[in-house]
This record gives structure tokens, C-alpha cells and sequence, in this order.
């Protein structure tokens, strides 16, 4: 077998001498334009392992996932691995930040057009994870800046299932409201379903939560029955109702052995949202420090395009809403012998 060196491996040559400083070719050396062009090369090597990873997972949910099987496990422990590369890209700014303005200005105007915004890969990240182009900010020129081959490539991302989506089919396809023997020692609250056609456990847990909330929460009734009842196609939302109800039961009910994995993905999609959240802020409060008001090297409007963005691309919104409808534990329906058999580890 060939052996292999640890420089060839890794192709060092290559990588170690992919920096040249625009300010070096003018004979104007800027020091900090290393630092600069060493975060961004690294910012991209782990867009480039996002994707693999956020790829990996897509293609295990393509196929039915078992709630409790190794198909599962493995998204959870990726997903989790997404969080904590998300997590470095935050602290990389800390690096960053160690540049001043007037060491950055030693060289700003020399980088003119290039811009961070000219970053496809993140693009395609978010596309991949389920940010949608009419949710996007600044859609008129979000590629604007692209050279064609990766436009092609955002455009495809864009056209193939996003991982929200392939999270609402597979919550849609949760067993456990179908098994009608599950249920069939099951104590109900007697709440009237009426003509909404809810299975009695919801019928009982909406009388619960509205029972719940403070006069000045009433109109989450209403909020209520848009996510969990109203099954009219809107634009807006990507979680169905019947996938809503199903991450709700695998929250409210998570302590059963069975729902453990579930409840670990959906929370670490809700990271996934709050760390590249926090990386946004701290990319717009850096900017701010550094350019102040003016604008991006790109055109941009600086901070106020890096605001807009932090305000609007939430990928996962839906899932974390699904907060506003949890009730405390003691007052949960008690579930059936059966469903608690189903669930976990109880002996029959």
C-alpha cells in the first residue's frame, strides 16, 4: 500500500500558499490583510463541511426514518456536529475583532468589489436548510454579485427538499394518532372536538391550554387553531398542522424513551437557528465597529443589510413558535398503559 504523507495529504502546498494580499501586489503591505484573508479561506472550508454534513442528513430523511433506529441517531449526531461548527464561526470573530478600523482601512478600498455577500457556499447553506427566496432579505440582489456557475448551483439547492421540509414529512409521519388501540384505554377530559375533526387527546389538550393562559394571552386561542387546525395552503408556512401537532406531542411528551431522539433533532434545529442567529449579530455589531455607517465593499448598505438579514432569516421559526402552546407537565393528559408501552421501556 502507498504511503502517505501528512503535507500531501492534506495538500498544504496548496492551501498554505492560496494567500496573496491585494495590498502586497501594490507594494502598500497591509499587515492585517493575512488575518483577513485567513479567517474568510477558513469561514469557507467550514461552509464546505456545513454542507456535507446538512447533505448527510438530507439524504437519510429521504428514506423513512424510524423513530427509534441508527437512520435517526446518526442525523441527531451530525446535527449536533452542525451546532458545534456553528458555534467556532462565531468565536472566529473574536479573532477578527482584533483587527482596529484603521488597520483594516490600510487596505479596505483595495478589495473593491469583492464582498462577503459574494459568499455562494453560505447561500446554498441556507437554502438547504429551508430558507425560501421569498423569506429572503434584499431578494433584489442576493445574487446579484454571483458569477453564473454558482447561481446554477444556489438554484438547485433551491429547487431540490430543504431539511424544514423533509422535517414536516417526516413528523406527518408519526404513528402514533393512527394506532386507535393506543387509545383505547385512554381517560378524556370529554372536551368537544366539535367539527374541527381532532382526535379526542387534542380536543382535551386545547381545552388545557386555553384554560391556561392569562386574559391578555387570549388570542392565542385563535393562534391555536391556525397552526394545529387550518390546513389551507399558505406560502407562509412549511410546518402542516398534522406535522405541528406531531413536533408538539414529541416536546410536551419527551421523557418517554422513544421520543428522546426526536425531541434532540428538533432542539438541535433550533440551535442550528440561534448560533447562525448570534453569528449574525456579531457580524453586524463587527461591522458597525469597524466601517461604522458606510457601505459594504460590495455596494451593500453595511450594517443595515446585516440587520435586516438577522431579523428575517429565522429557517426554523416554526418550530421554535411551537413554545407558545406548551402547558406545565403536572397538567399533561395522562396518557393510555398502552401509549406509555409504546413509548418506552414499561413492562406490559
Amino acid at each position: 500500500m502507498k504511503e502517505v504523507h501528512y503535507n500531501d495529504y492534506l495538500e498544504l502546498d496548496k492551501i498554505l500558499d492560496a494567500q496573496f494580499l491585494e495590498s502586497d501586489k501594490l507594494n502598500q503591505h497591509a499587515h492585517d490583510e493575512m488575518l483577513f484573508i485567513v479567517i474568510h479561506q477558513t469561514y469557507e472550508l467550514w461552509f464546505k463541511q456545513l454542507l456535507f454534513e446538512v447533505n448527510s442528513v438530507a439524504e437519510i430523511m429521504e428514506k423513512p426514518v424510524n423513530d427509534n433506529s441508527p437512520g435517526l441517531q446518526t442525523v441527531v449526531h451530525r446535527l449536533n456536529r452542525v451546532v458545534s461548527i456553528l458555534k467556532v464561526l462565531v468565536h472566529q470573530i473574536d479573532i477578527m475583532e482584533t483587527m482596529t478600523p484603521m488597520d483594516f482601512l490600510d487596505f479596505r478600498d483595495m478589495l473593491r468589489p469583492a464582498s462577503g455577500f459574494q459568499s455562494w457556499q453560505f447561500k446554498e447553506l441556507e437554502a438547504r436548510l429551508g430558507l425560501k427566496y421569498q423569506h429572503r432579505h434584499g431578494q433584489e440582489y442576493y445574487i446579484s454579485q454571483l458569477r453564473q456557475q454558482q447561481i446554477d448551483i444556489i438554484k438547485k439547492a433551491e429547487s431540490q427538499k430543504s431539511l424544514l421540509q423533509l422535517l414536516n414529512g417526516w413528523l406527518e409521519r408519526m404513528p402514533f394518532f393512527e394506532e386507535g388501540s393506543l387509545w383505547a384505554e385512554y381517560k378524556s377530559l370529554g372536551a368537544d372536538p366539535g367539527n374541527t375533526g381532532l382526535h379526542q387527546f387534542w380536543a382535551d389538550y386545547r381545552q388545557l391550554y386555553s384554560g391556561s393562559l392569562a386574559e391578555a394571552e387570549n388570542a392565542n386561542k385563535a393562534y391555536f387553531d391556525k397552526v394545529f387546525l387550518d390546513s389551507s395552503a399558505s406560502e407562509e408556512n412549511q410546518l402542516s398542522p398534522r406535522a405541528s401537532r406531531a413536533a408538539l406531542f414529541i416536546m410536551l411528551y419527551r421523557g418517554y424513551p422513544i421520543l428522546q431522539l426526536p425531541f434532540q433533532l428538533l432542539n438541535n434545529l433550533l440551535e442550528i437557528d440561534e448560533q447562525m442567529s448570534t453569528w449574525r449579530y456579531r457580524h453586524m455589531s463587527m461591522v458597525h465597529r469597524i466601517i461604522g455607517t458606510r457601505i459594504g465593499t460590495g455596494g451593500s448598505t453595511g450594517k443595515e443589510y446585516l440587520k435586516g438579514a438577522l431579523d428575517k432569516h429565522y429557517v426554523f421559526a416554526e418550530i421554535a413558535r411551537l413554545t407558545s402552546f406548551l402547558i406545565e407537565r403536572r397538567r399533561l393528559p395522562e396518557l393510555s398503559k398502552a401509549m406509555e408501552v409504546r413509548l418506552g421501556f414499561v413492562q406490559k
